[in-house]
């Protein structure tokens, strides 16, 4: 098969993990910026054009895109998609876990367990938006954060009243979001691949920190989710549209709580952590699904 790999940078790990699984089973794996791709479109014929050359043979594509680029870098799935070639994620999946309140509307509608959230529009009466998120201390995030940036733990009404006029000042969407303090700056990913937990992991902050992000230097280790865990991550990515999906789970006295679904997991923290070929499950995800032209 040929398959596109859609990534701004080929030297990265998940990438380059991507190509490796695909060329050991027999694929021929293309790295494809998404953001020098044109999308040409006309009556019955859509087409990519990069690096000189139309895109044609494709049998499926891997998006890879970052957040800051998910307008036009779905777009490019789209047309993909348009172009009759099997998309690992689709784009409706990716829109749907990028907008972090459509996510959150979505799961609450599938009753799947969530902490408790707020969203207004620059509202100023900041009790009643605490009081509605469960009281302080809670957790502010922004919507277009990514890794734990945008993300603020206040622990007193003052805090709150505070870092909310800030936010609102500058015109940042922010949700506020229940604090569960018995995750213990704890929380789980689990990694799902059409409808299977292929991996997890635990994530704990660093001491003194909430927010459990590998990136800002948190530690990880294999876990074992029990059927609740696994069943709440795995109708999570089938109710946002994703195959292929990082499910960020809370441990709470209430049950697992989710809080995201991610449409580009990196592979390099859970392929460590678990030991697993997490890249070789995506293309065989690819292998099922797709005849080769």
């Amino acid at each position: 098969m040929k398959i596109a790999i859609l990534s701004r940078n080929a030297s990265l790990y998940s990438t380059k993990r991507l190509v490796e699984a695909a060329v050991l089973r027999g694929h021929e794996a293309h790295v494809i910026d998404h953001l020098k791709c044109n999308i040409e479109i006309e009556q019955g014929g859509p087409k990519l054009f990069y690096d000189g050359k139309y895109l044609k043979g494709f049998d499926a594509v891997i998006p890879r895109i970052g957040a800051s680029v998910t307008f036009y870098g779905t777009a490019v799935v789209r047309q993909f998609e348009m172009m009759n070639v099997f998309s690992v994620s689709s784009s409706r999946g990716i829109v749907n876990s990028r907008d972090k309140l459509r996510c959150l509307q979505v799961l609450s509608r599938e009753g799947i367990g969530l902490p408790k959230t707020v969203f207004t529009n620059y509202s100023k009466d900041v009790k009643h938006v605490v009081k509605s998120a469960g009281g302080v201390p809670l957790i502010l995030k922004l919507l277009e954060g990514t890794q734990g940036l945008g993300v603020v733990l206040v622990e007193n009404q003052n805090a709150a009243q505070s870092v909310l006029e800030a936010f609102n000042g500058l015109k940042a969407r922010v949700i506020a979001q229940e604090f569960i303090p018995e995750a213990k700056g704890a929380d789980i990913r689990a990694f799902v691949v059409d409808g299977q937990i292929v991996g997890a992991m635990k994530r704990q902050g660093k001491e003194g920190e909430f927010r459990s992000n590998l990136h800002r230097g948190g530690s990880s280790v294999m876990i074992e989710l029990s059927p609740e865990e696994q069943a709440t991550a795995i109708l999570a990515s089938k109710s946002v549209g994703l195959a292929v999906a990082g499910v960020d789970m809370l441990q709470s006295n209430k049950g697992p709580l989710v809080l995201e679904v991610n449409s580009s997991p990196g592979l390099q923290g859970i392929e460590t952590t678990t030991k697993e070929d997490i890249a070789g499950k995506i293309i065989e995800y690819i292998e099922r699904n797709v005849v080769s032209k």
